[in-house]
């Protein structure tokens, strides 16, 4: 009966499972048993994160965060991802899935499927994710910062965060911290595992299975052999499956810029002269006045039917609501409907991820370890945002509702529905418009539609990663150890085209597109072959002014459909090979000054591919955002350094660390970056520490080499900065007032003159440890970054126009603004200063132990300056962003457990403060107030539990738990963005939209 049972997995050296951390950064409080004669036990000396010498990580000038498997098990993390929005030490910036589910702009640009670390809210390319010590490639498509859901999560053993800079010992990167993920070590036997997180709204569950398995004692049998491998995959969740993303909600002052809608919106757009362009002769409303009720031109602002007097009403439809002209400062919209683009996207990418990592070690030669492992991952993702809108124009979507024998039944409703709504007493000018409006019967009718009939867009990415990895470490003399490694690590990701995509069928000037598909079912349209999308809206097969399509009409959009095209894809490697050595050199009244010293070679090489589809000859895809213009052959960056680190302790309890390295990377020459830390111990129970360092992080290949994309900029929120100081729009794009909407090209793309930014880093902390068991710490920490290499928002360019008026390209004869250039920028410096938290406590009670804990940080400055020369900005803190960290003022983790031999309870707390709210244009600029506008979000709360069982047998363990007990929707904010069109009522940077739901884990081991 006993053999049928499993027996314990072992992990020589360590307890079988990662246990709760009694302290800060897990590690055992020291007694004075620890201390005689002022020598320190060994015990506990490892090498961590942040040092090449060996030190307890418990009594180190380190401050150091250890997440043990215990911690990530009672909170439900079932991913990297989810780790790194759980660290309180994290920023709040666009970092995770669900921040770039939906249209993104800038910096975001080319995230398809990235998950990213961004500690102290410095950027996550200003972190550094390490595996076991070493560097891991860079996501295939950004070229910037590492998927952390690359990372073998069923083999990590521990996750230690350094909260310091740390680019004297690892160079670029290091300047919000690092963070190490480490795997287990010398493990034996085999251990299974499933996990389910289960919604109780539904949508959006997440579920993992893996398996560890290792043979082979390194003490006894001198070898040990292991291998893991999981699979998860997270379900899709929708915006419309979510009651709290609405994005009409008038009255707390949000509503969305689109007339882009199911039931199409008639607009006024001028003639296409090209030969059989069924709008050579101008559209219905060309030319037209048509005097609303609040005096408004609606010709110019569009017309829906629904909103007309009579009308069905915008909100009929699914999504649907009345454009609010008043938030957008659009007055000659006032008959205009709006559609909640919100609840189109997705909240949750769907992504399904495959991990594998194995590891075979050797002792040779006594203690001397050689270790080979290979480690990689396969992810698909993707990313699905609003159907297309389809916006009328004069030049390549000329695009009208056709009069012919199968259109004339809706095509007189909507003529009929416009004129009777203005041919009324109350319109001053009634007989002279209608009339006018009479003579253009005939002419198609212009619109902008929402494509309901084409499918949300998507994006399809899949992500492969691999690494190799060589080392070997031992003795060389007396106390003296090596350390050498090599490793090719590499991150390759291409995306293509799924659903909601079409040929366009046009050229730039308008002509039919000979390379575009014929559309079927559809011949000769003004004697030209009718070819794309335009082509099937020109042909009156699809009716934009109905919800209902026939058969004929879904064939012929289909015909045009570009699914599976390639959009783009791009590799990153990285070739590494580093030695260190570490040992004492002598003793002095503290002890052993201890000395490590080291070089490391990295070779860096990034390309990206651009797609056949968007070549020269191609025909082109509507909406498609490919990036040819960024088009790189591989190009290569070498890196070499060495480093050094000597730790003197100075008398009994003190130590001084002092550490520097010299880099050399291609392309920008040498830098030095020096650190010094302290550790004063002057009784068991009492640690100050403290350190200054300096560090630096290189442009990405993509911010130099990127080329320019141009694109139309289709807010309604910004204004000329010269001719309306402030920048904030009061009138109709077009109305020649100085405060009118602008709607300019943005440039964006890379700038080959950019330099390295540079950091400087100071921190002080103490360590209270009473007794055993407890343990309190405070870190203050600051970093002040210069020569910040970043995107200025184009917020940030309005409002110090005077600073960067060469980024505002005008119209010569006109003085307009045409153009604003927003490509990357060494752009002034960025102050920020917060303090670190840590509480753990631990007893015996009740026949178990109780332990209880708490992280937390609260942000104490955060400024900027965009120049060398301007004075610093207004506190950045709790101020919202459309883009980058949002600055929340205090955020932090707590939790109560207790636990015996066969169970464990736990119950825990994550609370984010909230911040300032964003603001659409007419609250902004003060012409319009709401009565239910919230200034400041509420605070983001929400509650844990869990409950472990191990006693059902030896190495059966089963964890069931409750997320979000309270099911607490995340806080109202205003996040909708009128120039991309994405965003809603809610932030995913704070928040989880899936609700409460239900976990379960299960693990086995033989």
């Amino acid at each position: 009966m006993a053999s049928a049972m499993p027996a314990w997995a072992q992990t020589t050296g360590t307890q079988d499972t990662t246990q709760e951390a009694a302290t800060p950064t897990g590690a055992v409080p020291t007694t004075s048993a620890d201390e005689t004669e002022g020598k320190q036990s060994k015990g506990n000396e490892i090498v961590v994160t942040g040092s090449r010498i060996k030190q307890d990580p418990n009594n180190s000038a380190l401050p150091l965060q250890i997440i043990t498997q215990q911690e990530i098990t009672r909170n439900g993390i079932s991913s990297p991802e989810q780790l790194m929005m759980f660290l309180t030490s994290s920023g709040s910036g666009a970092d995770n899935l669900a921040s770039n589910s939906d249209v993104v702009t800038g910096a975001q640009r080319g995230t398809n499927g990235l998950s990213a670390a961004n500690l102290r809210g410095q950027g996550a390319g200003a972190t550094l994710v390490l595996l076991n010590g070493r560097r891991v490639a860079a996501h295939g498509l950004s070229g910037s910062a590492v998927d952390v859901n690359q990372i073998p999560f069923a083999a990590i053993e521990r996750v230690e965060v350094l909260k310091d800079g740390a680019s004297a010992i690892y160079g670029t990167d290091a300047v919000g911290g690092v963070i190490n993920f480490i795997t287990k070590k010398d493990f034996q036997g085999i251990s299974l595992n499933g996990f389910t997180d289960t919604t109780e709204q539904g949508g959006g569950n997440i579920y993992r299975i893996g398996g560890v398995a290792g043979y082979g004692d390194l003490d006894e049998d001198g070898f040990n052999v292991m291998g893991a491998v999981a699979y998860s995959w997270n379900q899709i969740l929708r915006g419309s499956d979510r009651d709290f993303v609405n994005g009409n909600q008038p009255r707390r002052g949000l509503s969305v810029d689109t007339r882009g809608t199911p039931i199409a919106t008639a607009f006024n757009i001028g003639a296409n002269t090209q030969p059989g362009s069924i709008t050579a002769g101008g559209t219905l409303l060309t030319g037209l006045t048509l005097t609303l009720p609040n005096g408004a031109n609606g010709a110019s602002g569009g017309i829906n039917i629904l909103d007309l007097p009579g009308g069905a009403g915008c909100g009929s439809i699914d999504g649907g609501m009345a454009y609010d002209e008043q938030l957008w400062n659009t007055p000659s919209a006032q008959y205009a409907c709006s559609w909640d683009t919100g609840r189109a996207a997705v909240i949750q990418q769907p992504i399904q991820t495959l991990t594998y990592y194995t590891k075979a070690t050797w002792r040779i030669a006594g203690d001397h370890q050689v270790a080979f492992e290979v480690t990689g991952s396969d992810a698909d993702s993707a990313k699905s945002f609003s159907n297309a809108q389809l916006t009328a124009n004069t030049t390549n979507l000329p695009i009208a509702y056709p009069l012919n024998a199968a259109t004339t039944a809706q095509y007189n409703t909507v003529f009929n529905s416009i004129r009777s709504a203005f041919d009324v007493a109350s319109n001053p000018n009634r007989t002279a418009q209608i009339a006018a409006l009479n003579a253009r019967y005939g002419q198609p009718i212009s619109y902008r539609w929402r494509c309901i009939p084409c499918g949300p867009r998507e994006y399809r990415t899949n992500t492969n990663t691999f690494r190799a990895a060589l080392s070997a470490e031992g003795p060389l003399w007396t106390g003296w150890d090596y350390r050498a490694g090599a490793s090719y690590a590499r991150s390759e990701s291409s995306s293509v085209l799924g659903s909601g995509y079409y040929y366009r069928g046009t050229l730039a000037n308008g002509a039919y597109d000979p390379n575009a598909p014929a559309v079927a079912g559809v011949g000769l349209i003004n004697g030209q072959q009718a070819r794309g999308l335009v082509g099937v809206m020109n042909s009156g097969l699809i009716n934009p002014f109905s919800e209902v399509q026939t058969a004929a009409g879904l064939a012929a959009l289909d015909s045009a459909s570009a699914y599976g095209a390639t959009l783009y894809g791009g590799r990153y490697e990285v070739k590494q090979a580093d030695a260190s050595i570490s040992g004492p050199l002598f003793g002095i009244w503290g002890g052993d000054v201890q000395l490590a010293a080291g070089v490391d070679y990295r070779r860096e090489t990034y390309e990206f591919n651009g797609s056949a589809a968007a070549a020269a000859a191609a025909p082109v895809i509507f909406l498609a955002a490919f990036d040819n213009v960024n088009a790189l052959t591989p190009k290569t960056r070498d890196v070499k350094a060495a480093y050094a680190e000597l730790l003197v302790p100075l008398f009994k309890g003190f130590e001084l660390t002092l550490a520097g390295r010299i880099d050399d990377y291609t392309g920008f020459g040498s830098t030095k970056n020096p650190k010094i830390a302290f550790k004063y111990r002057p009784i068991n129970e009492l640690m100050f520490r403290g350190s200054y360092n300096t560090s630096f992080r290189v442009p990405t290949f993509n911010q130099i080499y990127n080329g320019i994309t141009e694109s139309p900029y289709a807010g309604s929120d910004i204004a000329d900065p010269v001719a309306c100081p402030g920048g904030v729009p009061t009138s109709n794009f077009g109305s020649g007032q100085p405060c009118a909407q602008i709607r300019p090209n943005i440039w964006t793309g890379g700038t080959a003159g950019l330099r390295p930014e540079t950091a400087k880093q100071f921190s002080a902390g103490v360590v209270f440890q009473p007794i055993t068991g407890m343990s309190l710490s405070a870190d203050w920490w600051s970093i002040a970054v210069d020569n910040t290499i970043q995107l200025l928002t184009l917020r940030q360019l309005i409002d110090n126009a005077s600073l960067f008026s060469d980024r505002f390209l005008r119209d010569p004869v006109t003085n307009t603004v045409g153009v604003i250039d927003d490509r990357w920028i060494n752009a002034g410096s960025r102050r920020t200063q917060g303090i670190e938290f840590s509480y753990r406590d631990s007893f015996e009670a009740l026949g178990g132990r109780f332990s209880s804990g708490l992280d937390g940080t609260l942000l104490l400055k955060k400024r900027e300056k965009l120049t060398p020369t301007s004075a610093y900005g207004p506190s950045l803190i709790g101020v919202f962003s459309y883009a980058g960290d949002l600055g929340i003022k205090w955020k932090h983790n707590a939790f109560i457990s207790w636990s015996n031999d066969d169970w464990s309870f736990s119950f825990s707390q994550i609370f984010r403060q909230g911040f300032k709210n964003g603001a659409l244009p007419g609250i902004a600029a003060g012409t319009v107030t709401r009565p239910d506008y919230n200034k400041r979000t509420d605070d983001y709360i929400v509650y844990n539990a869990s409950i472990s069982f191990v006693g059902l047998a030896p190495g059966y363990k089963l964890t069931m738990g409750v997320r979000n007990i309270f099911n607490t929707d995340p806080p109202f904010t205003i996040t909708y963005d009128g120039n991309s069109g994405a965003g809603s009522s809610w932030d995913p940077r704070v928040a989880d939209p899936r609700g409460r739901s239900f976990t379960v884990a299960a693990e086995v081991k033989f």
